[in-house]
Order: structure tokens, then sequence, then C-alpha cells
């Protein structure tokens, strides 16, 4: 009975020390990059054949449609503080491909300096240009914004001279619009209505400080704003047209 009452209370514990023995030690991750991909890409290696035929046909493709010229400026297209040929270039198209897509007129057309990374310099535009001006995914939507919307959009527009397409106003000499003018009339702020807005979905959400637009809801175009400026440069190529905006006078200074 002695021998009993020891041995069966002995069973559990021996297995415990058989299984702690057979324990693996702490995982010690040793993961790292083979030496032949941790090594910079650079012009002193050795093009890999097998590699670059692969990617060939992907560069060709890509190549040529970067390549194909959709028109031509006679003068360069920039951009640059407060009203400028690029901006309103951009903000023009908007309104008009906004209108065709939404069959309704839009008085105003909005873009940013920050929006548009690089301008059309003189001569052949090339899709590859357009990317470079419009790299983003941006879509073409429209806002419906009523009178005191519009108010702060130029209160905006005016601290940073900037322009709005299918509008004018003036600048007081402590950053403030007077005069403003949609369509060639007179804007009151206590109309009731609202006013049409061609602008890119980033701007539309409150993109550039525009936070008072983020409380409106965009009605879409389905149309990516490069899209839209590819495809306007090459209608105005098919109708004789070369690509040319200019300042206007759309915002004056007191």
């Amino acid at each position: 009975m002695l021998l009993r009452r020891l041995v069966v209370p002995l069973v559990p514990a021996l297995a415990l020390v058989l299984a702690a023995g057979c324990q693996r030690a702490p995982y010690a991750p040793t993961a790292r990059f083979a030496p032949v991909t941790s090594q910079p890409v650079g012009k002193t290696q050795a093009e890999d054949p097998a590699a670059a035929a692969l990617i060939a046909p992907y560069h060709d493709k890509v190549t040529a449609q970067m390549t194909e010229v959709l028109g031509t400026a006679p003068a360069p297209l920039t951009k640059g503080p407060g009203e400028n040929p690029l901006s309103n270039f951009v903000a023009d198209l908007q309104r008009e491909r906004a209108s065709r897509e939404l069959k309704q007129s839009i008085a105003l057309g909005v873009m940013t300096n920050g929006g548009l990374r690089a301008g059309f310099a003189a001569g052949p535009v090339t899709l590859g240009s357009v990317f470079e001006l419009m790299p983003f995914e941006n879509e073409l939507v429209v806002l419906d914004a009523p009178g005191p919307v519009v108010q702060q959009l130029f209160d905006y527009a005016a601290h940073i001279k900037m322009a709005v397409s299918g509008a004018t106003y003036t600048v007081t000499f402590d950053g403030l619009p007077k005069d403003i003018r949609i369509g060639g009339q007179p804007f009151d702020v206590n109309d009731n209505r609202t006013w049409p807005i061609a602008i890119s979905d980033y701007l539309a959400t409150g993109g550039d400080n525009m936070v008072f637009f983020k409380a409106l809801v965009p009605r879409h175009t389905n149309v990516l704003l490069r899209t839209a400026i590819a495809d306007y440069i090459r209608e105005q190529t098919k109708a004789g047209k070369p690509i040319t905006a200019r300042v206007e006078g759309r915002v004056k200074a007191n």
C-alpha cells in the first residue's frame, strides 16, 4: 500500500520532467534578405537579361503611351502666385467637362496651385506631360454650394488672390473680396439659391484647407480629372486649336 501511494503521484511529475527535456529553446528570428537582393540597384550593376526581357514589353507599351503627342502649346502654361495661366486652364476645362457630364450649366470652377504639380513647356504636349501635371487619381465632382459657402470660397480665394473660373472679384487692401461677380452678375450671399462648382474630389473634401466644402455632398461625374485634361487637349487639337491660357484679370487688387 505504501509503495502504491508513492508511485501514483510520481507519474505526472516524471511526465513533466520528460516533457521539459523535449521543449525547444525560445524562437530567435534569423530571417534576412539574401545578399543579392539587399544591394541597391544602380548603373554599376550588370543588367539581368532575363529580367530585362520580362520588363521590355511593359516598358515599351508605357513609353509609347506617355510619348503620345496630344496637342501643341505655343507658349508655356505655368503656375504662380495669384491668378496664373495653368490654374485658369484647368479650372475652365473642369467647368466645361462637368457641364457636359451632368448636362447643366456649371457656374464656377476651382483649382488651387497645390493640385497642379507641373506646367506645360512650349511645344508638344504629351500624355506624359498630363501625368506630370496631374499625377493624382482625383475625380472631377460638382458641389452645390449655398451663398454662405460661396462667400467662404471667395474669402479664402482673396487671401491668396486665387482666380475662380466663371467669376471675377476685387481684393481689398486688407485681403477681403468685394465686387464679386459670377457669370458677370453681382453675387448676393443672401440669394436663396445654390451655385454648382466643378472641383476635384480632393478639394471638395477639405483639401488645401477648404474645410468649408466638407459638409457638402459631391455629385460624381465618374471622370478622372487627368482624363478630363487629356480629353480636352485632344479635342482642341482635333478642332485645329493650340493649347493656350492666359491671365485675364479675374482677380483685381484694390
